[in-house]
């Protein structure tokens, strides 16, 4: 042991104890290791922390733009944007999330915040973002959130735009809806953030775009439980642009009205331009539905809804065309020559072709017909004579020149084309030849051939403006927020097919008849002062048993024809063109055409004919057009319609 001098003695230093040296050392590694930590919080990550920390008192809050609203054609509003107060929660202020939940649902006498947690979390929403856990909330309810703040740690109220359909189902097919971005709809928008809206069908979708606008922010204060203090900055939100469609208000109230609780679907365009001035389908929806969060239950109840009310039957709905297809034999078969206007063919009543009895819909026939009361009374086996002189193919090739068995170029999602068949069209489809008796089918636009509702409008309006084609458009102009136009859309020509004009003389005159003659098979869709030209239609949805005639409005109403009903007017000039189908609804004169005739008053009621004679005054010239049975009669008829409606 050392030993120290200390004069006359020396004594033994102490030796420190092994656990004092160990209590020594592990003081002087934490004190280190503390500094250390300190040195890297405080120094090193100092800039990173502090950000941390003001993010805990100060928060970016995404303003949505406003979207743009919709108009009629008469700038009248179709849809517009209200306020909406919302709940919105911030997960991560809340210590106690379900107790939290569970309080607020309490409060609010909803059940659907807990889901709509759940589904946020199921999307990967980080903690810090705010979900909005109930919306629409009434006045009581708003009171009662603010009342009970305190106990809602997290939970804040917040007023945002949601999209307002104001005449609820009224044109939904043709609106659309909005709906919250989905995690695919982000994968390929980048530009948009989880909460906001997005179009989802209809103009809403197409238009997008358009009506969405671009999004503000605000840096705002906020307390411990997320309590909004004051705001420190703001980004103002730039709101979409306007669009003023071509469609009239009225007009679309009046055709939905008149489909009344039937499925069914009506299109009214101007000829001269394409414009679609109503659009309808039924069963409708209410859009307002998906604009407010549409709940599990609700989708389920659309989707699986056996009457279809998402399908927009207008442009997605494919129907055979039933007798409105003769329109096309006649315009194919007078221009190709394998028809004249004196050619006559013999109606019994049926029509015997490859050992097997083709039946006109008149049991008892209509004798010695030609062309023009053909049309008229829409006698079956004259056209089925029409298609077999002329061929499937060169049917087909009439009807794809004027617009059928494909898609029109409308801007809404899902159109479909229909079908044409032609002898090439059945071999890559089936791998089979065309037999000559399936043309007989094909002429009374049965068999395969099938078509939109917005396709025979389309037609109607061709036969009405001699020949062309004019894309259909429903938006007219878009409108910046202080209604200056900013795009106005002319109308767009796809497509003209050059008709000789007695051809078209012809067929119009038979169309005139239809509807104007006593005889005609859609009479009761006259007007008193405008000549209305037009085509019934009825499409079987079952084939008849060979020797069994299904009869009309009998037996389950799946299995009942569907009723069609085409017309254009004035038919010297015309300025609308209408389609109508109602499904399972009959003959096509007593349930399309009076739909038609609905909106043609209300559109003439508007827009008035100018230099036009009433049409009481014409009586005769329309009963001689009716009772003429040959080329010769039926020619010189015309012409002197032509001559008092030039």
């Amino acid at each position: 042991m050392a030993k120290f001098a200390t004069g006359k003695k020396t004594r033994p230093v102490p030796k420190l104890e092994p656990r004092i040296v160990a209590l020594m050392f592990f003081i002087g590694m934490t004190l280190s290791a503390a500094a250390l930590r300190l040195y890297y919080l405080q120094i090193i990550k100092h800039h990173d922390l502090s950000q941390l920390a003001d993010r805990n008192r100060i928060r970016i809050q995404r303003m949505p733009a406003l979207r743009g609203l919709v108009y009629d054609v008469h700038h009248r509003a179709l849809v517009d944007t209200r306020p909406s107060f919302d709940a919105v929660m911030v997960p991560e202020d809340a210590p106690d999330l379900g107790g939290t939940v569970n309080r607020l649902e309490q409060l609010l006498g909803e059940d659907g915040a807990a889901k709509r947690l759940e589904d946020a979390q199921e999307q990967g929403r980080p903690e810090f973002e705010p979900v909005t856990v109930e919306e629409r909330l009434n006045w009581q309810q708003v009171v009662t959130l603010e009342t009970h703040q305190l106990e809602l740690p997290g939970v804040s109220l917040q007023v945002n735009p949601q999209r307002h359909y104001i005449y609820g189902s009224l044109g939904s097919h043709l609106l659309g809806y909005v709906g919250e971005v989905t995690v695919k709809d982000l994968a390929r928008l980048p530009e948009y953030r989880m909460g906001d809206e997005i179009g989802k069908f209809g103009l809403e979708r197409s238009w997008e775009d358009t009506l969405r606008g671009d999004s503000g922010g605000q840096e705002i204060e906020v307390d411990a439980v997320g309590r909004r203090l004051r705001l420190l900055r703001e980004i103002p939100e730039k709101p979409g642009d306007s669009i003023r469609m071509t469609i009239d208000l009225d007009l679309q109230r009046v055709a939905e009205e008149a489909i009344g609780g039937r499925a069914g679907a009506l299109v009214a365009l101007d000829p001269n331009t394409g414009y679609v001035l109503a659009l309808a389908s039924h069963p409708a929806f209410d859009p307002n539905v998906f604009a407010g969060g549409i709940t599990s239950a609700q989708w389920r109840d659309l989707t699986t809804d056996p009457a279809h009310p998402l399908q927009d039957r207008a442009t997605q709905g494919t129907y055979p065309p039933g007798s409105t297809f003769k329109i096309v034999d006649s315009i194919a078969a007078l221009s190709d020559r394998t028809l004249s206007p004196q050619t006559a063919y013999f109606c019994p009543g049926g029509m015997y072709f490859g050992g097997r009895e083709y039946r006109c819909w008149r049991k008892q026939g209509h004798g010695t017909i030609s062309v023009h009361r053909a049309i008229i009374e829409s006698c079956d086996v004259f056209f089925y004579n029409v298609g077999q002189h002329l061929g499937v193919d060169r049917l087909a090739a009439w009807a794809h020149a004027l617009g059928l068995g494909q898609k029109t170029g409308i801007e809404l999602d899902n159109e479909r084309s229909g079908v044409i068949p032609s002898s090439q069209w059945k071999w890559r489809r089936y791998r089979e030849r065309w037999y000559p008796a399936e043309t007989l089918s094909v002429a009374i636009g049965q068999g395969y051939v099938v078509v939109t509702p917005l396709q025979l409008a389309e037609l109607a309006a061709e036969v009405g403006n001699g020949g062309t084609f004019y894309q259909p458009q429903f938006v007219k102009e878009i409108d910046s927020i202080d209604g200056t136009p900013v795009k106005v859309f002319p109308p767009i020509i796809r497509s003209r097919v050059h008709i000789d004009p007695a051809v078209l003389a012809q067929v119009r005159s038979g169309m005139v008849g239809v509807v104007n003659a006593s005889d005609g098979t859609a009479h009761g869709a006259r007007l008193d002062d405008v000549i209305v030209a037009g085509k019934t239609g009825t499409a079987q949805v079952i084939k008849e048993a060979q020797g069994v005639r299904v009869k009309e409005n009998q037996g389950p109403e799946r299995y009942r024809d569907h009723g069609w009903f085409m017309a254009f007017a004035p038919v010297d000039h015309p300025r609308i063109a209408v389609a109508c189908i109602i499904e399972h609804g009959g003959h096509g004169g007593s349930s399309a055409g009076p739909v038609v005739k609905a909106v043609m008053q209300e559109f003439f009621m508007k827009n008035p004919p100018q230099g036009t004679t009433p049409l009481r005054q014409r009586t005769d010239s329309v009963r001689l057009a009716s009772t003429s049975g040959h080329g010769g009669p039926a020619s010189a008829t015309h012409e002197q319609l032509d001559a008092q409606t030039e």
